[in-house]
Protein backbone atom coordinates (compact mmCIF):
# COMPACT_ATOMS: atom_id res chain seq x y z
CA UNK A 1 0.00 0.00 0.00
CA UNK A 2 1.08 3.65 -0.73
CA UNK A 3 2.43 5.02 2.44
CA UNK A 4 2.58 8.90 1.26
CA UNK A 5 -1.49 8.02 0.33
CA UNK A 6 -1.96 6.46 3.76
CA UNK A 7 -0.58 9.35 5.29
CA UNK A 8 -2.50 12.40 3.38
CA UNK A 9 -5.36 9.64 3.93
CA UNK A 10 -4.59 10.63 7.88
CA UNK A 11 -3.76 14.08 7.89
CA UNK A 12 -6.50 15.70 4.87
CA UNK A 13 -8.83 13.43 2.87
CA UNK A 14 -9.60 10.80 5.68
CA UNK A 15 -8.99 12.79 8.63
CA UNK A 16 -10.61 11.09 11.86
CA UNK A 17 -11.78 14.34 12.99
CA UNK A 18 -12.61 16.89 10.59
CA UNK A 19 -13.65 14.45 7.34
CA UNK A 20 -14.78 11.44 9.64
CA UNK A 21 -16.63 13.77 11.75
CA UNK A 22 -15.61 10.73 14.61
CA UNK A 23 -14.78 11.10 18.61
CA UNK A 24 -16.52 14.74 18.71
CA UNK A 25 -16.92 14.65 22.72
CA UNK A 26 -13.21 14.30 23.34
CA UNK A 27 -11.91 16.66 21.04
CA UNK A 28 -14.34 19.00 22.00
CA UNK A 29 -14.15 18.78 25.71
CA UNK A 30 -10.33 18.49 26.18
CA UNK A 31 -8.66 21.16 23.96
CA UNK A 32 -8.69 24.10 26.23
CA UNK A 33 -4.58 23.62 26.62
CA UNK A 34 -2.15 22.41 24.94
CA UNK A 35 -1.02 19.73 27.49
CA UNK A 36 -4.18 18.50 27.42
CA UNK A 37 -4.17 18.01 23.30
CA UNK A 38 -0.97 16.40 22.94
CA UNK A 39 -1.69 14.03 25.90
CA UNK A 40 -4.86 12.91 24.30
CA UNK A 41 -3.36 12.96 21.24
CA UNK A 42 -0.38 10.79 21.84
CA UNK A 43 -2.78 8.45 23.81
CA UNK A 44 -5.24 7.78 20.93
CA UNK A 45 -2.22 7.50 18.40
CA UNK A 46 -0.48 4.78 21.25
CA UNK A 47 -3.85 2.69 21.89
CA UNK A 48 -4.85 3.00 18.05
CA UNK A 49 -1.73 1.57 16.73
CA UNK A 50 -1.12 -1.36 19.24
CA UNK A 51 -4.85 -2.24 18.71
CA UNK A 52 -4.78 -2.24 14.89
CA UNK A 53 -1.74 -4.38 15.27
CA UNK A 54 -3.26 -7.02 17.37
CA UNK A 55 -6.70 -6.54 15.77
CA UNK A 56 -5.03 -7.41 12.22
CA UNK A 57 -2.77 -10.48 13.83
CA UNK A 58 -6.17 -12.71 14.81
CA UNK A 59 -8.45 -11.41 12.86
CA UNK A 60 -8.77 -14.73 10.87
CA UNK A 61 -8.91 -16.95 13.53
CA UNK A 62 -12.07 -14.60 15.60
CA UNK A 63 -15.64 -15.71 14.09
CA UNK A 64 -17.21 -12.73 12.08
CA UNK A 65 -20.20 -12.61 14.64
CA UNK A 66 -18.21 -11.84 17.38
CA UNK A 67 -15.55 -9.30 16.06
CA UNK A 68 -16.89 -5.86 17.56
CA UNK A 69 -16.68 -7.84 20.96
CA UNK A 70 -12.98 -8.83 20.55
CA UNK A 71 -12.27 -5.49 19.26
CA UNK A 72 -13.35 -3.99 22.91
CA UNK A 73 -11.81 -6.21 24.59
CA UNK A 74 -8.44 -5.57 23.21
CA UNK A 75 -8.73 -2.02 23.02
CA UNK A 76 -9.67 -2.09 26.67
CA UNK A 77 -6.54 -3.84 27.83
CA UNK A 78 -4.47 -0.95 25.52
CA UNK A 79 -6.59 1.67 27.37
CA UNK A 80 -6.03 0.25 30.87
CA UNK A 81 -2.45 0.38 30.23
CA UNK A 82 -2.33 3.91 28.59
CA UNK A 83 -4.17 5.12 31.40
CA UNK A 84 -2.34 3.17 34.44
CA UNK A 85 0.60 4.61 32.77
CA UNK A 86 -0.03 8.42 32.79
CA UNK A 87 -1.90 7.80 36.42
CA UNK A 88 1.50 6.77 37.39
CA UNK A 89 4.18 9.46 35.39
CA UNK A 90 1.72 12.03 34.35
CA UNK A 91 -0.52 12.52 37.16
CA UNK A 92 -1.43 16.27 36.35
CA UNK A 93 -2.33 15.10 33.05
CA UNK A 94 -4.63 12.27 33.98
CA UNK A 95 -6.56 14.94 36.69
CA UNK A 96 -7.17 16.98 33.73
CA UNK A 97 -8.42 14.41 31.12
CA UNK A 98 -10.62 12.71 33.66
CA UNK A 99 -13.17 10.26 32.40
CA UNK A 100 -11.84 10.73 28.74
CA UNK A 101 -8.98 8.50 28.92
CA UNK A 102 -11.27 5.55 29.68
CA UNK A 103 -13.84 6.58 27.39
CA UNK A 104 -11.15 5.69 24.61
CA UNK A 105 -12.54 2.34 24.78
CA UNK A 106 -15.64 3.51 22.94
CA UNK A 107 -13.60 6.24 20.85
CA UNK A 108 -15.46 6.12 17.56
CA UNK A 109 -12.16 7.05 15.68
CA UNK A 110 -10.51 3.53 17.40
CA UNK A 111 -13.55 1.14 16.78
CA UNK A 112 -13.96 2.95 13.12
CA UNK A 113 -10.25 1.76 12.21
CA UNK A 114 -10.80 -1.32 13.79
CA UNK A 115 -13.85 -2.44 11.31
CA UNK A 116 -12.84 -0.27 8.76
CA UNK A 117 -9.25 -1.04 8.91
CA UNK A 118 -7.22 -3.41 10.33
CA UNK A 119 -9.86 -6.18 10.30
CA UNK A 120 -9.49 -6.43 6.61
CA UNK A 121 -5.90 -5.71 5.62
CA UNK A 122 -2.29 -7.33 6.90
CA UNK A 123 -0.13 -5.99 9.94
CA UNK A 124 1.96 -3.73 8.10
CA UNK A 125 -0.70 -1.35 6.36
CA UNK A 126 -2.34 -1.33 10.01
CA UNK A 127 0.32 -0.41 12.02
CA UNK A 128 0.69 2.73 9.75
CA UNK A 129 -2.95 3.43 9.27
CA UNK A 130 -2.78 3.73 13.14
CA UNK A 131 0.31 5.92 12.98
CA UNK A 132 -1.22 8.21 10.83
CA UNK A 133 -5.04 8.26 11.68
CA UNK A 134 -3.50 9.42 15.39
CA UNK A 135 -1.06 11.85 13.86
CA UNK A 136 -3.92 13.57 11.96
CA UNK A 137 -6.17 13.26 15.25
CA UNK A 138 -3.46 14.79 17.31
CA UNK A 139 -2.66 17.83 14.55
CA UNK A 140 -6.18 18.73 14.83
CA UNK A 141 -6.35 18.52 18.82
CA UNK A 142 -3.19 20.58 18.98
CA UNK A 143 -4.64 22.78 16.45
CA UNK A 144 -7.94 23.66 18.03
CA UNK A 145 -6.01 23.74 21.79
CA UNK A 146 -3.82 26.89 19.88
CA UNK A 147 -6.45 28.68 19.05
CA UNK A 148 -8.98 28.36 21.81
CA UNK A 149 -5.92 29.12 24.64
CA UNK A 150 -4.67 32.10 22.66
CA UNK A 151 -8.02 33.42 21.67
CA UNK A 152 -9.20 32.46 25.08
CA UNK A 153 -6.84 33.76 27.52
CA UNK A 154 -4.30 34.86 25.27
CA UNK A 155 -1.58 32.63 26.03
CA UNK A 156 0.15 29.27 24.63
CA UNK A 157 1.34 26.31 25.75
CA UNK A 158 -0.89 25.56 28.73
CA UNK A 159 0.35 22.86 31.23
CA UNK A 160 3.90 22.96 29.74
CA UNK A 161 5.00 26.31 29.55
CA UNK A 162 5.40 29.08 31.22
CA UNK A 163 5.04 29.90 35.36
CA UNK A 164 3.17 26.96 37.30
CA UNK A 165 2.62 25.54 33.73
CA UNK A 166 -0.08 28.58 32.90
CA UNK A 167 1.43 28.58 29.76
CA UNK A 168 3.08 31.81 28.12
CA UNK A 169 1.23 34.96 27.85
CA UNK A 170 1.53 36.78 24.65
CA UNK A 171 -1.59 39.08 25.46
CA UNK A 172 -3.28 40.14 28.90
CA UNK A 173 -5.48 37.87 29.24
CA UNK A 174 -8.06 39.96 30.15
CA UNK A 175 -8.39 40.62 26.36
CA UNK A 176 -9.70 37.02 25.27
CA UNK A 177 -12.41 35.74 24.08
CA UNK A 178 -13.42 33.72 27.21
CA UNK A 179 -16.30 32.50 25.41
CA UNK A 180 -13.74 30.20 23.78
CA UNK A 181 -12.84 28.00 26.86
CA UNK A 182 -16.21 26.91 27.08
CA UNK A 183 -17.72 24.05 25.71
CA UNK A 184 -19.27 26.48 22.76
CA UNK A 185 -15.89 27.36 22.01
CA UNK A 186 -15.24 23.80 21.26
CA UNK A 187 -18.29 24.24 18.89
CA UNK A 188 -17.45 27.01 16.87
CA UNK A 189 -13.61 26.06 16.35
CA UNK A 190 -14.56 22.71 15.52
CA UNK A 191 -16.99 23.87 13.20
CA UNK A 192 -14.85 26.43 11.40
CA UNK A 193 -12.11 23.91 10.87
CA UNK A 194 -14.78 21.10 9.36
CA UNK A 195 -15.83 24.20 7.49
CA UNK A 196 -12.29 25.08 6.01
CA UNK A 197 -11.69 21.40 5.56
CA UNK A 198 -14.65 20.91 3.66
CA UNK A 199 -13.64 23.80 1.44
CA UNK A 200 -10.16 22.86 0.88
CA UNK A 201 -11.08 19.67 -0.12
CA UNK A 202 -14.01 20.70 -2.74
CA UNK A 203 -11.67 23.12 -4.22
CA UNK A 204 -8.89 20.53 -4.95
CA UNK A 205 -11.08 18.36 -6.53
CA UNK A 206 -12.59 20.42 -8.93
Amino acid sequence: MNRRKQFMEGLLTQNPVLVQVLGMCSTMAITTSFFNGLGMGVAVLVILTLSNIIISLIRKIVPDKIRIAMFIVVIAGFVTMVDLLIQAFLPDLASSLGVFIPLIVVNCIILGRAEGFSYKNGVVDSFFDGIFQGIGYTVVLLIMCIIREFLGNGAFGGGILGVDGKGIQIIPAEFGIKMLTLPVGGFLVLGCLIAAMQWALNKTKK
